[in-house]
């Protein structure tokens, strides 16, 4: 497909371009990027005169439930979720069932989504078989199978010894290890954040700390290994200082954070509203913070949502039983745009952490616009508003803290491939 994105402000770290230009796509390729531009023949135009036109968002952590519990979301539902959001790469966290430890769930998962899929989809295989803790997964299988990270998530690798030798093997092989940090004898039966609020709620808490010691010990095996980790979803001001503190050393460490960390405390949780409740848990102001400060001084790497679709009988539960959780790629891009509009990120930042970040992280030849690269990408409307809405919304699940909420900003078009795979929310 050929296509002219015309008289957008271009903005693309990976070539320190931020400039009113147009952009030229060829055969699913960018061809060429300048002013003026002319349409190749038959190309479909696209006037982004207002817009931000950016290497398609790739968000590195997301739960498809696609084998297995279909019911929350599927590959379909998800991808098109996605790409209603502005993005044009998803890597899918591997606690599906069966989970994603053999190259056979892996290849469902790309076929399905090469088939059927608006987006692409990146599948993270386990650590451990199963998930269960015991034994590595056949790593080399899975990245061979595609697979562009192993992760556990949802689940800490509880023996030190295990994550050492994952952090070893993968580093061999070169693929990367995404941590879950937690410590599960301080979470205990907690189901939020411990300290005021769930005091005056009467529901037990879960420590910052418990995220801070594995964070910790994940940053330590990596130092010893040589190896580089990835911690997933940080919450706390702890985790951030550790992280920052082990980078300034050298270790081969990086991290994301999702929204609702840097836009939300644990005050959400007031009313006892389970579509506030998820792991790590929202934190305190002073956390959100240093979230903030993190994003702003680079120790956070990239944005993610973390993805977690349930069916509305697995929230609404009385706040203990309630899945954690919440949906988040249809309200990523207006709410990281928020930090844009405080000041805390400029945009070059932004695309980094939604985009290029990622794609260095994981691997991935996306996230940039030179000419050449295949042509994902993101045209966002910076002052489109609108109000989030269950129906409205393309993910099967609808557990959204900001239901009811107006937003500011939307992807106005999505590419991929040189597609045009959405058109305006």
């Amino acid at each position: 497909m050929n296509l002219l994105i015309k008289g957008g402000r271009v903005i693309d770290p990976s070539q320190g371009i931020d400039d009113a230009l147009d952009v030229v796509v060829e055969n699913g390729t960018v061809k060429e990027l300048g002013k003026g531009l002319t349409a190749p023949a038959g190309a479909e135009i696209i006037d982004a005169n207002g817009k931000y036109v950016v290497p398609g968002l790739i968000d590195m952590h997301v739960h498809l439930r696609d084998p297995g519990l279909e019911y929350k979301e599927d590959i379909v539902s998800g991808t098109r979720a996605a790409v209603a959001g502005g993005f044009t790469s998803l890597a899918c966290m591997p606690n599906t069932k069966p989970a994603i430890d053999n190259k056979a769930v892996a290849s469902y998962i790309i076929n399905k989504a090469k088939t059927e899929g608006f987006c692409n989809v990146l599948p993270v295989g386990t650590i451990t078989q199963g998930m269960s803790g015991d034994r590595l997964a056949e790593m080399g299988e899975l990245k061979e199978a595609g697979c562009v990270a192993v992760s556990d998530d949802g689940k800490p690798v509880k023996n030190s010894e295990l994550m050492r030798r994952a952090l070893e093997y993968a580093n061999g092989i070169g693929i990367l290890v995404i941590s879950h940090a937690e410590e599960l004898e301080l979470v205990g039966e907690g189901v939020m954040n411990e300290g005021f609020t769930s005091t005056e709620l009467g529901l037990k808490g879960i420590p910052r700390v418990a995220e801070d010691i594995a964070t910790a010990r994940e940053i330590m095996l990596a130092e010893y290994a040589g190896a580089p980790v990835h911690i997933a979803h940080v919450s706390t001001a702890g985790a951030v200082r550790i992280i920052r503190e082990a980078k300034a050393r050298g270790v081969k460490v990086t991290c994301e954070t999702a929204p609702h960390y840097f836009t939300l405390t644990d005050d959400a949780v007031r009313g006892y509203n389970t579509n506030a409740k998820m792991n790590p848990p929202l934190r305190e102001a002073a956390d959100v913070a240093a979230i903030k400060a993190g994003l702003q001084d680079g120790t956070i790497d990239c944005i993610a949502t973390d993805h977690a679709p349930h069916h509305l009988d697995e929230k609404d539960l009385e706040f203990n039983e309630a899945m954690n959780g919440i949906i988040g790629l249809e309200t990523s891009l207006p709410l990281s745009l928020g930090l844009v509009r405080e000041g805390v990120l400029t945009l070059q930042q932004l695309v980094e952490k939604m985009s290029f970040n990622p794609s260095k992280i994981l691997g991935v030849d996306r996230g940039s616009l030179k000419v050449g690269c295949v042509a994902d990408i993101t045209v966002i409307d910076p002052d489109k508003t609108w109000t989030v809405v269950a129906e409205q919304l393309a993910s099967k699940s609808k557990n959204s803290p900001w239901l009811g909420n107006s937003m500011i900003g939307a992807a106005a078009a999505t590419v991929v491939a040189g597609k045009v795979v959405f058109n305006g929310r």
